[in-house]
């Protein structure tokens, strides 16, 4: 809940004080999309099972809290490497929330080998960054949400590096959260 309550209170700062550094980041846009990520685990979870999947939730809000952290704090723009070092550990993040439930739900998807998990997992990092870019292009063409300031060299630089931290967020998941046929061979 902290992170979920840390992230609405960013967003109130965001959008109600008027901070020169956040012109051309889409702040009103960011909004709506970041919020719901304080949703996704709670309305896919509904107590349908037991324990809540935690790790997952808290995965799946970390990016967004970071990245509006960073842009608060006025991080994007002091260090230029803020935007490709977040693109990459928002990914490893995000991949890992996946593998989290994923592993905490079972069922046929966690009887995956390794590599097919893996895979798995990088895949879905990878489709996730592309939807991403494909919603800033939107926010810039059509200026909603105050629109954003992006280049060609920024949009495929993210896409490498969300790629590469997809595929780094799922190596380290499928490590640390092994399946089930992997724990009870662990265990016999």
């Amino acid at each position: 809940m902290a992170f979920k309550v840390a992230l609405a209170l960013c967003f109130v700062v965001a959008i109600a004080v008027p901070l020169d550094h956040l012109e051309g980041k889409g702040m009103a846009f960011r909004f709506p999309l970041f919020m719901l990520s304080a949703l996704v685990v709670p309305l896919a979870w509904r107590g349908r099972f037991r324990p809540y999947p935690a790790t997952a939730d808290v995965l799946i809000v970390a990016p967004f809290l970071i990245d509006t952290l960073g842009n608060l704090a006025y991080v994007y723009d002091t260090f230029d490497a803020t935007d490709d070092v977040l693109h990459t550990l928002n990914w490893i993040l995000l991949v890992g929330a996946f593998h989290a439930w994923r592993y905490r739900r079972g069922g046929a998807a966690n009887r995956l080998s390794r590599r097919d998990a893996w895979l798995l997992g990088a895949g879905l990092g990878a489709l996730a960054i592309v939807g991403w870019e494909a919603a800033e292009w939107i926010v810039a063409e059509t200026g909603a949400g105050g629109g954003l300031d992006l280049t060609y060299d920024d949009t495929v630089a993210d896409l490498v590096l969300s790629t590469t931290g997809g595929m780094i967020g799922s190596a380290l998941a499928v490590t640390v959260f092994p399946s089930r046929r992997a724990r009870r061979a662990n265990h016999a």
